[in-house]
Formats: C-alpha cells, structure tokens, sequence
C-alpha cells in the first residue's frame, strides 16, 4: 500500500508564538518597544525649535540623528556576531536610556548635537541584533513566520509611536520632559529585562558534541567581518535590490504628495491611502504569511517587487481618487506578500558566524533606501513632474532583476552552512596529519645523523 507523503506543516500565528523561546517573546516585545520610542524622529526637530535653536539648526540634528542611526545599524550586526544579541541589546537600550535623557539638560548646540548623533547609533545597535536573536532561535520552516511577527511589531510600535509621544507631550503640559524621561525609564526597564532574559550567545553547529567544529567556527567567528559579506557576489545584488526597492516604496512620503497637490486634488485621498496602507498592513500581512510562506522565497520576493512596480506604475495613470487608492493598494499587497520573506532571506543567506553582518547590511542598505529615496524622487518630480512615475517603476523592475539573481533556495543556502563548519575542522585535522610524518620524518633524520658522521669518519 503507497504511503501518502506528509506536505511540510505550515507555522501558524498563534502556535509559532507559543512555541518559541521566552527569548523570542522578550525579543519581539523589545522590537515593539523600540519602535514606540521612533516618536523622537517626530519630536527632534520641534524640541530643538522649542529650546530657541533655528529651524535650519535643528534640521541639522535631525539629519545627525538619521546619520547616526545609518552607523548604528552598521555597527550593530557587528555587535550581533562579535558579543552575542543579549550583550548588544544591553548596550543599545542602556545608551538610549542614558542620551534620551541628556538631551533635555545639555547646555550647548554642539552638546546637543553629539549627543542626537550617539543617540542614533546606540539606538539602531539593537534592530541586527534582535532579528539576528530570532532566527538564531527560529526553526527553518518557522522563519518567515517570525519575522512576520518581527514586522508587526516594527509597524504597531511605529504606528503608535505618535499618539504616545503626543500624549505624553499634553500630560507633561505641552513640555518635553515627561516625554523623553519616558521613553528613557522603558528603555533602561527593557535592558534589565534583557539582561536577565536573554541567553547569552548563541552558537549554532550541526554536531555540537564536535569539538573541531566548534573551534574551526570560533576560528571564523573571529576572523569574520563586513568584507566576507561583501565577498558574497549573490548577496551583494540582493542588497542592491534592496536598496532601490526600498528607494521606491518611500515615494509615497515625497512623490506621491507633491504630485497630489500639483494635480489640484484633496489632500485627503492621499492621506486615506496611506492610512489605508497601514491599517491593511497590521491587519493582514500575518494572515497573508500563513499562506505565502510555502511559496519558493524567490517567486514570494520576486512577486513583492513585481506588484510594488505595477502598483506604482499606476499612479502614472491621469491622477484621479481612484488612481491613487487603487494604485496604493496594489502595491500594499506586494508588501504583505513579501516583505516578511524578504527580511527573513537576509537572516538565512549568510553562513552562522556571520548572521548578524548579513542582517545588518540588509538594514543598512534598507535605511539608507529610506533615506536617499524620498529626496530622489522629489527631484526628479520637479524635472519631469507626473511622468516621474514611470521612471520611478523601471527602477523596481531592475530591483526585480537583482532579486532574480540573488535570492537562492534557503535549503541550498542551509545545506552550504551546514557544511561549512565540517569543511573547516576536516581542514583543520588534515592539517594536524600533515604536520604528524614532517614531525617523524625530522625526528629519524636527527637520530641518523650521529650514523652519518660515523661513516664519514
């Protein structure tokens, strides 16, 4: 009698969250936190005008801080992969605590303006390390699924960041105080937590009884850095698609609104889209994961890049109401589709030891996208005005090519991780064996040699 094969069982929401680690949980609550306390992003600039500095200056702190948090991503995957997620958690939430306060009590721009730079580092140390954390702890088959929940968690936090700093704004009578010792007590509440928490770090190998694997893997943890990645020529398109994916995705905050008031519309069909964006964001993208997550990652990304271009292709369609929900909502499909397989991809290209450079090049290149994309788009807005639109999808559709050329069947990229360690401790002993007959060899040619002097007397 045939026996009927098992199909691989799809992570559910609920059961993926209870299942996994205290860790994991700690973990996703940190993302949330994390993102609560983005409302400094909104609040900066108005802080520094309220404290008397100009508008220019305080631009200025602002784009310090963006700066700041570009270094800190970079420097977190580092962190990740050198002191383990639980040491550079600790880090990052002890130094937001600690800035986040100093701001409202130093006595000089330049102080100011350190302290937002460090800010912004210190504060971005935790994203690589956090998604490093849950995949390290995450089964295969559950990846997706995590960083789904990962995402969520990205969204609420930053959707609600607003409303809590506003109304910690009102209850501290219109004064700052109360909202930046806020976000600085929860940071601090949230290191202990971690402290106390989290394991410590973790070290994944496929014999962990083997002891020459573990050394030939502390060897290359050692040894590993941002080149290694780089030296990855596959991964490197990938972060060159992300980079110009995310490039596009922003023109909804730059193009999209210059193009809404040119065209003589209500600014209230923009800002319905874009709610509407969110709101079908945290609403569905979980539910859509449990299904696009048997999907091979490459059609899944691929096909989030594909609708991100279409749906921004129809916004060159003579700009109406409806061009721009349908439009927002084609695209808003592609990021629920795709976006948890995209961010779960870069936790999965890389070898063990070097996890947390491969996510944090990903966040890297993911905010440095967030951050040049909006600004390219308003100029050539103002070069080529509603035409910008088509322009702006054929830079998706060449993102859509690196994808097609970079991403890779995470089983093949588990299988090459796999094998790795075992490559390095056979090298390792081989080496041993060689070094074994030189040893005996010099040892017979020291005890001949008496022999050979005998003769030659």
């Amino acid at each position: 009698m045939a026996t009927e094969t098992q199909q691989p069982h799809a992570a559910q929401i609920w059961e993926t969250f209870r299942e996994s680690p205290f860790a994991v949980k700690v973990m996703l609550l940190g993302v949330f936190i994390n993102r609560i306390g983005g409302f400094l992003n909104i609040f900066l600039v108005l802080f520094l005008v309220s404290e008397g500095y100009s508008v220019r200056q305080a631009t200025i702190g602002f784009g310090v801080y963006g700066a700041g948090e570009v270094v800190g991503t970079f420097i977190g995957g580092a962190l990740a992969d050198r002191l383990g997620a639980r040491n550079a958690t600790v880090i990052s939430m002890t130094g937001t605590a600690v800035l986040t306060a100093s701001l409202l009590y130093l006595p000089s721009y330049g102080w100011l303006l350190i302290a937002a730079a460090l800010l912004g580092v210190v504060s971005q140390i935790y994203r690589p390390a956090s998604a490093t954390l849950l995949s390290e702890l995450t089964p295969d088959d559950r990846q997706i699924m995590m960083f789904a929940m990962y995402r969520f968690g990205l969204n609420v936090g930053t959707t609600a960041a607003p409303l809590i700093g506003y109304a910690l704004y009102n209850l501290g009578n219109q004064h700052y105080t109360l909202l930046f010792w806020g976000e600085a007590l929860v940071a601090l509440a949230y290191a202990v937590l971690a402290l106390f928490a989290l394991p410590p770090k973790v070290r994944r190998t496929v014999d962990p009884s083997a002891e020459a694997a573990d050394a030939a893997q502390a060897a290359a943890e050692a040894r590993g850095s941002y080149l290694d990645v780089v030296r990855d020529g596959r991964y490197v398109l990938y972060l060159i698609a992300a980079f110009l994916g995310v490039a596009v995705y922003v023109q909804y905050m730059s193009t999209l609104p210059l193009d809404v008031q040119a065209a003589g519309l209500a600014i209230f069909w923009y800002t319905l889209a874009v709610s509407l964006n969110g709101a079908i964001v945290i609403a569905f993208e979980l539910l859509v994961t449990k299904v696009s997550q048997q999907w091979p990652m490459r059609v899944t990304i691929a096909l989030a890049y594909g609708l991100i271009a279409a749906g921004v292709a129809f916004y060159a369609l003579p700009l109406t109401a409806a061009v721009i929900i349908v439009g927002t909502l084609i695209w808003t499909l592609g990021e629920i589709l795709g976006g948890p397989a995209t961010f779960a991809y870069a936790a999965m290209a890389g070898p063990p030891h070097l996890k947390g450079r491969y996510i944090g090049s990903f966040q890297v290149m993911f905010g440095v996208g967030a951050a040049v994309g909006p600004v390219a788009g308003g100029i050539l807005f103002t070069q080529m005005g509603h035409d910008v639109w088509l322009v702006i999808a054929l830079v998706e559709v060449i993102a859509l090519g690196f994808v097609l050329a970079s991403v890779r069947d995470p089983r093949q990229l588990k299988a090459r991780a796999a094998a790795e360690p075992a490559e390095q401790a056979t090298a390792a002993e081989t080496a041993a064996e060689v070094e074994k007959p030189e040893s005996a060899s010099e040892t017979a040619a020291s005890a001949a040699e008496p022999n050979r002097a005998d003769v030659t007397q």
